[in-house]
């Protein structure tokens, strides 16, 4: 695995140096020129897989779930993510559970789910199923509630 990582680097090293950039959007005018890298090439972007645990209690999936929804890295996915799991996590069954716990640490990045739960960007199989449905009725907030800030974890703790 870590040759494969060490490969992929070196060929990422390698268009860099040849002028591409993330944001060069330069047509290639000759074959040394390299196009923009795009970023859903899963050849130039390896996003590791997560370490499921199998045998985590349900309780302890639970509250690393509620925390991991809560630090997405973007304040959008924070928001949506967070509030989700205050409100749903604490009834879900141990399989959505599980489905939950694959969307939030597969390898797919935040702008993905992101994406996906405004129905921007249209849903992987695999990620069509229960907690996506629910997921996509709370980014619609029927109920027009206040979702400006996440909700405080002694709250979402005692529900």
């Amino acid at each position: 695995m870590l040759r494969y990582i060490f490969q992929q680097t070196s060929r990422r090293r390698e268009v860099f140096r040849l002028g591409a950039s993330f944001c060069d959007s330069r047509k290639p005018t000759t074959p040394e020129q390299v196009p923009c890298i795009d970023v859903e090439d899963p050849k130039l972007v390896i996003i590791p897989e997560y370490p499921f645990k199998e045998n985590e209690p349900l309780e302890t999936q639970k509250a690393r779930l509620l925390y991991q929804s809560r630090k997405r890295g973007m304040l959008e996915n924070d928001l949506l993510l967070s509030t989700f799991a205050g409100k749903y996590l604490s009834g879900m069954t141990a399989e959505q559970t599980k489905l939950y716990d694959k969307l939030i640490n597969g390898p797919s990045n935040d702008w993905d789910i992101y994406y996906w739960a405004t129905e921007k960007k249209a849903l992987p199989e695999e990620y069509d199923n229960e907690i996506m449905t629910m997921l996509r009725e709370h980014v619609k907030n029927q109920p027009r509630e206040i979702r400006s800030r996440q909700p405080d974890l002694h709250q979402v703790e005692n529900k």
